[in-house]
């Protein structure tokens, strides 16, 4: 009597509507709600703001809050919740975009260097060390100081500053699942790399990359608010977070909501986005602490 070896069988793929039912989590979560109330405001800012954001009145500066300000008005009689909510879409424009970004760049060149291996996979994971080790707010001072501000150049600079978490992360993913028996199955029966990169290593790696993504997204707004308050962000007149932070320091002890406000809401955004990124940790990757 002879037995058969086990025949090693791929995880079956889930539809689409399979993984949005398995999200449904999301609408009982507060962080979630909370972010998907600001992201409604930003998006609709031209509906929603009482003014325009750049519409000054002397007669009004340094108003306190009232019903005619809700959030009180700046130095130059704007209007600080206005003012906030178009401050919102840059600041999330900025986090979204980079960090998407920063993550095609660090997913392509992290299972590049896991599926060629050799001297390839040494100089990839030389440039993700030597771009850990550097100190990223100052390089990132730097590097905006002489390129210019601008709304590109940040975005530019936060991907090129944050590709290597992702870079990391997919490398040493796509090692451990390309080493799965149903992957060396594949491998045996004559599957091309590419199939395989398809259909086994690409759609194991989805769950631990939007989890990073998320909680990396927190980490570039801050860094956004961080350099439009140095003066090498995103130039006025248009509005930002850290910009209202920067023009309403000064101005702390006669009008404190200049500062309190989009202090607060900085807070609260990087807040909710990290809660977030932490229950989607517990629910598409429960290992994923232990990896990292």
């Amino acid at each position: 009597m002879t037995i058969q070896a086990p025949i090693a069988v791929a995880p079956p793929r889930r539809s689409l509507r399979q993984r949005l039912s398995g999200l449904s989590f999301l609408l009982r979560s507060v962080p979630f709600l909370f972010l998907l109330l600001v992201t409604f405001a930003a998006v609709f800012a031209d509906f929603v703001a009482p003014y325009d954001p750049n519409r000054q009145d002397l007669a009004n500066m340094i108003s306190g809050p009232s019903w005619e300000h809700l959030m009180g008005t700046d130095q130059l009689g704007r209007d600080v919740l206005s003012r906030m909510l178009y401050g919102g879409r840059i600041s999330l424009l900025v986090g979204v975009v980079s960090v998407v970004v920063a993550m095609f760049i660090g997913v392509l060149l992290g299972i590049i260097s896991a599926m060629v291996g050799g001297k390839v996979d040494d100089v990839i994971m030389r440039l993700t060390d030597l771009s850990l080790t550097l100190p990223g707010v100052l390089i990132a001072l730097a590097v905006a100081a002489t390129v210019g501000p601008s709304l590109i150049n940040v975005i530019l600079i936060i991907s090129l500053l944050y590709w290597a978490q992702f870079a990391r992360m997919a490398r040493g993913e796509a090692l451990s699942i390309r080493e799965r028996d149903y992957v060396q199955a594949a491998y045996a029966i004559g599957c091309s790399p590419l199939r395989i990169l398809r259909l086994h290593i690409f759609p194991n790696l989805v769950n631990t990359m939007i989890v990073l993504a998320t909680l990396e997204v927190a980490a570039a707004i801050l860094l956004e608010s961080t350099l439009s308050f140095l003066g090498v962000g995103v130039p006025p007149p248009t509005p930002t977070w850290g910009i209202m932070v920067a023009d309403g320091r000064q101005y702390v002890e006669l009008a404190w909501w200049t500062v309190t406000f989009p202090g607060l809401a900085i807070m609260l955004t990087v807040l909710a986005v990290n809660l977030l990124g932490d229950t989607l940790r517990d629910k598409l990757d429960p290992k994923f602490t232990k990896r990292a």
